[in-house]
Parts: structure tokens; C-alpha cells; sequence
């Protein structure tokens, strides 16, 4: 199986149906829990469509947002890195509706074995998640919802964005109730604060979708 730089790893991935295991596709509506902490560690998914939203939770039963995943993303794989059987460390919710494509883990370890460009692949995407998780620590930092919010839009800018001609326009249908969840806020909360930046004329929204129109000066909120 020959993997070039270019060469999606969802199409790795159906390469691998000649197995004894073939990949599956599965669905998840927005909200519908993947995986809990502590499941067995068996699959390891690719995000074809939607974002996926990967948190820790806390034993006093507070839940951390650490990475929110796009499309040609590939999670559940510490078992993978750390060479050894492990149960999940993370919980995996589907931030939109979702579709994946998933594999045992066992065939995706062979893989990368006998494959060591798709070795590389993996390891770029995952470096890319590492950085994502390390601004949203960041985020979570700011005592401040309104820094929280800002923090957290321009993230979804910078790795779920589409320029258009009045900014950056995040390509997600956002609830605020989801974006609440993601940066442990409150509906009520989130609704004022959004109110606040499309009143400064920072942003707009239309059909759930929010355009952040001039990001830089939006970065400034909470520099």
C-alpha cells in the first residue's frame, strides 16, 4: 500500500477492506457520545464529516474541552503511542452530526509497521491536534467569558475557517449552547456575548454560521 504526502488517510484507511476486519462507516448526531473515558481502546477513528469535540473529565465531574477535531482528523490512538493496551483517556463527542470511518486498532498498528509514510501522515495530523490543545488550555485559562469566547472563535477561524469577502467565516453551525459546552459557559452567557460582538460589528451570523470580520482586531479583546 503505497501512501504519498498528498493521499488522504481516509482512502489508507479503505485500503485496508481487504483485511479480515474492514473499516465501517458510522453516524453520530451532534451531542451523541463516540467513545467514554475508560472504554476498552479497540478502533481507531477518521473524521470524514463534521467536528468532533475531545474533553477530560475531572473527578470533581468537571469536563475540559481539549481538542475540537475537523474533518481528516484521525483520534483514538494512544493506545497506538504508547505501545501498550489502554482504555480511553478521553471523551469523544460529536460536536455537529458526524461521519466516521473506523478500524480495529490492531490493523491500523500493522499499517503504520509496514507503512512508514503513513506513519508520518499520522504523526503530522497528530502534531497539529497537540497545537490545538495546547490554545485551548490557553483559552480555559482566561478567567474571563468574554476572552474564553474570543479565544475560542478565533481557534475555529484558524482551523475550521473559510475566507469570504467580510472576514473569515467559520464553517460549522454553531448552537450556543455547544459553544457554552466548549468553553464551560452558560447558554444565557454566551447568547449576551455574542450579542456584544455583533453590536461592535466584530462578527455576524447567519444560519447558525458566524463570520468573524476582521480577526486581528478581534485578537486584541483579550491581548
Amino acid at each position: 500500500m503505497l501512501v504519498t504526502q498528498d493521499k488522504a488517510l481516509a482512502s489508507v484507511f479503505r485500503q485496508m477492506a481487504t483485511g479480515a476486519f474492514p473499516p465501517v462507516v458510522e453516524t453520530f448526531e451532534r451531542s451523541k457520545t463516540i467513545f467514554f473515558p475508560g472504554d476498552p481502546a479497540e478502533r481507531v477513528y477518521f473524521l470524514l464529516k463534521g467536528a468532533v469535540k475531545l474533553s477530560r473529565v475531572y473527578e470533581a465531574g468537571e469536563e475540559i474541552t481539549v481538542a475540537l477535531l475537523r474533518e481528516n482528523s484521525v483520534f483514538g490512538v494512544l493506545s497506538l503511542l504508547t505501545g501498550n493496551k489502554s482504555d480511553r483517556f478521553y471523551h469523544a463527542v460529536a460536536f455537529t452530526s458526524v461521519e466516521l470511518l473506523s478500524a480495529p486498532i490492531e490493523q491500523v498498528e500493522q499499517a503504520l509497521k509496514e507503512n512508514p509514510e503513513l506513519s508520518m501522515l499520522m504523526l503530522r495530523g497528530l502534531s497539529s491536534r497537540i497545537l490545538q490543545t495546547e490554545m485551548m488550555i490557553e483559552t480555559l485559562a482566561h478567567r474571563d467569558m468574554g476572552s474564553r469566547l474570543v479565544s475560542f472563535l478565533l481557534i475555529l477561524c484558524r482551523d475550521f475557517g473559510v475566507p469570504c469577502a467580510d472576514g473569515i467565516t467559520i464553517d460549522l453551525k454553531l448552537s450556543h449552547q455547544a459553544i457554552a459546552e466548549a468553553i464551560g459557559s452558560t447558554r444565557v452567557t454566551v447568547t449576551r456575548l455574542l450579542g456584544d460582538l455583533r453590536e461592535k460589528k466584530m462578527i455576524s451570523i447567519h444560519k447558525k454560521k458566524i463570520t468573524v470580520h476582521k480577526p486581528v482586531t478581534l485578537s486584541r479583546q483579550f491581548t
